[in-house]
């Protein structure tokens, strides 16, 4: 994460925080997961569009031998992007977008670009750093927008 977002999610929030508090339990568990379900649908698009949180495309798969195979030429993560798989989970002090169960394993090889095995038993793999879930400045004032109209009085 780039040193001017860290700032600016630090400043957002000092700002969001004391109003936050502000709200009861449930008030503030309802507003975790409206944040948390903007986040996925956000992460997803991302993911969809092949980007990583800083805006860079995700590096692309390796040709192995010379193979050019359709599955080579295909959208990376169709399935993990899915609700099935990105979960959402929150509480009355946080929000948590992330990977659960085995795809979860799959999810961080990716993100932090480990090294794994291809199939069981296969050979061994270094995966390229695909970052799959994260916050960008986008994300952070679509964040304030939404504490701000949960806070605003219907009118």
């Amino acid at each position: 994460m780039s040193t001017d977002l860290e700032q600016e999610l630090q400043q957002l929030d000092n700002w969001l925080t004391p109003l936050i508090e502000s709200l009861s339990a449930k008030e503030r568990r309802v507003l975790a997961r409206e944040v948390a379900r903007d986040l996925r649908i956000a992460n997803r698009e991302r993911i969809k569009a092949q980007t990583n949180p800083d805006g860079t495309p995700f590096e692309p798969r390796k040709q192995l031998r010379g193979r050019s195979g359709a599955i080579r030429r295909k959208v990376m993560f169709t399935g993990l992007r899915t609700a099935k798989y990105l979960k959402i989970k929150t509480t009355a002090d946080e929000a948590a977008v992330g990977f659960l169960g085995r795809v979860a394993r799959i999810a961080r090889v990716h993100h932090y670009g480990l090294r794994d095995r291809v199939e069981k038993g296969g050979p061994q793999h270094q995966y390229a750093r695909r970052e799959l879930i994260g916050i960008t400045a986008k994300d952070a004032d679509h964040i304030a927008e939404s504490v701000l109209n949960h806070l605003s009085p219907p009118s």
